[in-house]
């Protein structure tokens, strides 16, 4: 192989890899919702995109096995080159030469372009990176099953069924360190830690409680039912009939107010149920990816959620699902929230249905939330039973104090985040 074309096979070697990086990186930043939108538009690319992520444990194994071949390939070609050129010493050239290449030209420069344009990016490469994934899987497949196989000759069981080229983690580690070096905005961080963790969220964990609903009596006279949602701050309310529980349709304020017009804004000729939409019930073990997904595909921004025994445990919106990845969204019309209160001494003052998930948002604290969904859950888990006002808990580096319980629901905590000598202390004074 003469000097030029192992220069040109080096440079296409690197080309490969950028592509491979940069293609890692648009695809799994790029938004699942616009993507779906221009899927509906009909736009093809969009749609090869969404068939990509669907199945993101082979993108990850191509770019990993790719990206692997390319620059071990480049490595031995530069070293080659290099002795030929310079003798022994040439493949400390070669190495430091290399290296330098890869690392601006394959990783940061192509990772960053992607970033910053990750909806075009992705449109681009979603095709030949579908056309590769088809063309590498047996290798990728081969390659999985051989490192089970010697994951099961291991004492612990723990990472047999650990899927090895899964990219939820790999995802959220790097994010997690570019935020940490100050690459990614802390904003931008949460915003791309909400959209992965959508597909291991379910709705029952960020819907409206039943017990926190607004809901209208549709037996009620159509003057009150008017005067009930004119205070409302929603402009979806459901309709009951009988008992609470039994969602029998959704108002929308819109929709009465033209039946109201077409009435002659007369409200005791309305007949509410003709200006309802029927209900739309989803289990309450439906994930927030597939929920978002039909909640696109419906062109609706409601649905109640039910249990496997068909009751209603609560209702999700698509706002609801938005604010999981961009944080709370208020309007004109929302009342403030005041369910997180900052005191003076540095205390945070909290309602027990508050989530876990927002507090850590809110205030940028790292509660986990695997065994509940709210702050008064957690203590309950924690502290294997129901306290009383007055007690105080401590883990997790945070202090918790029971302000005020309403039977046997914490309705109100108190909660000081820790220095770490101050836990290790507790810790110690509690064994």
């Amino acid at each position: 192989m003469t000097i030029a074309v192992s220069i040109f096979a080096v440079i296409l070697l690197i080309v490969l890899s950028a592509f491979f990086n940069g293609s890692e990186t648009a695809l799994t930043a790029a938004s699942r919702a616009r993507m779906h939108a221009l899927e509906e538009d009909g736009k093809a690319a969009a749609g090869v995109v969404n068939r990509v992520l669907s199945r993101p444990e082979k993108m990850i194994g191509t770019v990993l096995l790719g990206n692997t071949l390319v620059d071990v390939l480049a490595a031995a070609l530069a070293s080659n080159l290099a002795v030929q050129l310079y003798g022994e010493v040439g493949v400390a050239y070669a190495t430091v030469a290399v290296t330098i290449l890869i690392v601006i030209f394959a990783a940061v420069l192509p990772k960053t372009y992607a970033l910053a344009y990750a909806d075009r990016v992705a449109l681009l490469v979603a095709p030949p990176m579908r056309g590769l994934i088809y063309i590498l899987s047996p290798i990728t497949k081969a390659i999985e099953i051989i490192v089970r196989n010697i994951l099961k000759l291991t004492p612990s069981k723990d990472d047999d069924a650990a899927n090895i080229l899964a990219a939820h983690e790999e995802i959220r580690g790097t994010i997690d360190l570019q935020a940490r070096e100050g690459t990614v905005a802390k904003g931008d961080a949460e915003m791309l830690g909400g959209v992965l963790d959508l597909g291991d969220l379910q709705v029952a964990d960020i819907m409206v409680h039943r017990t926190k609903m607004e809901t209208v009596n549709a037996d009620d006279p159509p003057a009150k039912i008017l005067d009930q949602l004119m205070k409302s701050q929603y402009t979806r309310v459901p309709l009951w009939k009988e008992e609470s529980e039994n969602i029998v349709g959704v108002l929308h304020t819109k929709d009465l107010l033209l039946a109201l017009s077409s009435a002659g804004w007369k409200p005791d000729g309305l007949d509410i149920m003709k200006s309802a939409s029927q209900p739309w019930f989803v289990p309450d073990t439906t994930s927030l990816r597939d929920q978002l997904n039909q909640f696109l595909k419906n062109k609706a921004q409601m649905a109640l959620v039910v249990d496997e025994y068909g009751e209603v445990q609560g209702l999700i919106t698509l706002e609801d699902i938005l604010e999981e990845i961009v944080g709370q969204i208020t309007d004109e019309h929302d009342t403030p929230d005041s369910h997180i209160r900052m005191q003076s001494d540095g205390t945070v003052n909290v309602d027990g249905g508050v989530a876990i998930r927002d507090l850590n948002r809110h205030l940028g604290w790292d509660l986990p939330d695997e065994e509940a969904t709210t702050i008064a859950g957690l203590v309950i888990h924690e502290a294997q039973t129901i306290p009383e006002p007055g007690q105080m808990f401590t883990f997790h580096r945070y202090r918790f104090e029971i302000l005020r319980k309403s039977r046997n629901k914490i309705t109100a905590i108190r909660i000081k985040s820790l220095p770490k000598s101050e836990t290790e202390a507790a810790l110690e004074s509690k064994g």
